[in-house]
């Protein structure tokens, strides 16, 4: 938890002139409750299902909860800042960078990165629970996880349009202050939400797989 958190408090302060502006696009800034929960929701009732069960595959899919979203948060923070414009993880057509569903070689290495960071950090502090294999596991799921919120950024999520900036955006109302309109996926999917889902994902790959190969 704690790795997913600094990591992603420390990465968010590279390059804020540039994120200032793509803030303009999609939800950024300092985190709100509403992203703590999505981020940290799934993982905490994993640890909750740990201390009642005892079962070590709740603490495999806590750390595929948090590689999930530590792959989300380093492809969007590294992304946001490659040269070029981001492609549609769908259609491979150029998008505005910020807007949910984008892809781009510097954010998807880092996604894996990230990934990779957390099933290494489960392996060096969660004992005899996490062998190499696990670790694996929760590398596999963490990248998983990141793949579905990407595609659900660009098929479910909303897609809102400021009309006094002639702009696509993810927020209502606009940085400049304008309320948005609606203009495809679905109104009440919002980036918190196809968050809480990768990292329902992670969790759930992370503990089925374990499982299985035990």
């Amino acid at each position: 938890m704690l790795g997913f958190f600094v990591s992603s408090t420390l990465l968010s302060r590279l390059g804020k002139t540039r994120k200032r502006a793509i803030g303009e696009i999609a939800k950024g800034g300092a985190r709100d409750a509403l992203q703590v929960a999505a981020n940290g929701g799934i993982g905490t009732l994993c640890a909750l299902g740990w201390g009642l069960s005892g079962e070590s595959a709740w603490i495999v899919s806590f750390a595929g909860a948090y590689a999930a979203a530590t792959a989300d948060t380093w492809g969007t923070e590294i992304g946001m800042l490659a040269r070029g414009l981001p492609r549609s993880i769908l259609t491979g057509k150029p998008l505005a960078t910020g807007l949910s569903g984008g892809v781009s070689l510097p954010g998807t290495a880092a996604e894996v990165a990230g990934a990779l960071g957390i099933a290494a950090l489960a392996f060096l502090v969660m004992g005899g629970n996490v062998t190499l294999g696990l670790a694996g596991v929760i590398a596999i799921a963490g990248i998983g996880g990141a793949l579905v919120d990407s595609l659900l950024g660009a098929t479910l999520q909303a897609r809102r349009w400021c009309q006094a900036c002639e702009r696509e955006c993810e927020n209502d109302p606009h940085a400049c202050g304008t309320p948005t309109l609606h203009r495809r996926g679905l109104a009440w999917c919002s980036n918190d939400g196809v968050n809480l889902v990768a990292t329902l994902v992670g969790a759930t790959l992370a503990g089925g797989l374990a499982v299985i190969i035990r």
